[in-house]
């Protein structure tokens, strides 16, 4: 299994940026999807996740600090999770990682331990 992550970078503060993890050796349409992020001097700690189960407002969960900015979406026929970040702030600053886990839930896990299948990160760079 492997998950690619790409569209980092260095923007400024209010700007977007969007991020795709594109995966290999899965089919994700029976996985759970994640963002997490590991900011400079912190612990790793999840921004967002995305069932395979349709359910409405409960396909999706996300942390308080980007709720309303971040949304996270997947297309299947890609087998390509998105996280697109809107009005950035440099507390937003991190290297964030994708991961996968087998799953046929309505709402998922937004905790590290959770997932098996991770990337190797991109750099998100948020000036001031």
């Amino acid at each position: 299994v492997r998950l690619v992550e790409s569209g980092g970078g260095l923007v400024q503060t209010g700007g977007s940026l969007t991020l795709s993890c594109a995966a290999a050796g899965i089919r994700i349409d029976s996985y759970a999807l994640a963002w997490f992020r590991r900011a400079p001097g912190k612990e790793r700690e999840g921004v967002s996740c995305i069932s395979n189960i349709e359910s409405g407002d409960r396909t999706t969960n996300y942390d308080t600090s980007v709720k309303g900015r971040f949304t996270i979406s997947r297309d299947n026929a890609k087998n390509t999770v998105y996280l697109q970040m809107n009005n950035l702030k440099p507390e937003d600053t991190a290297v964030y990682f994708c991961a996968s886990r087998d799953w046929n839930l309505m709402s998922c896990p937004l905790m590290i331990h959770a997932y098996d299948y991770w990337g190797q990160g991109t750099q998100v760079t948020v000036s001031s």
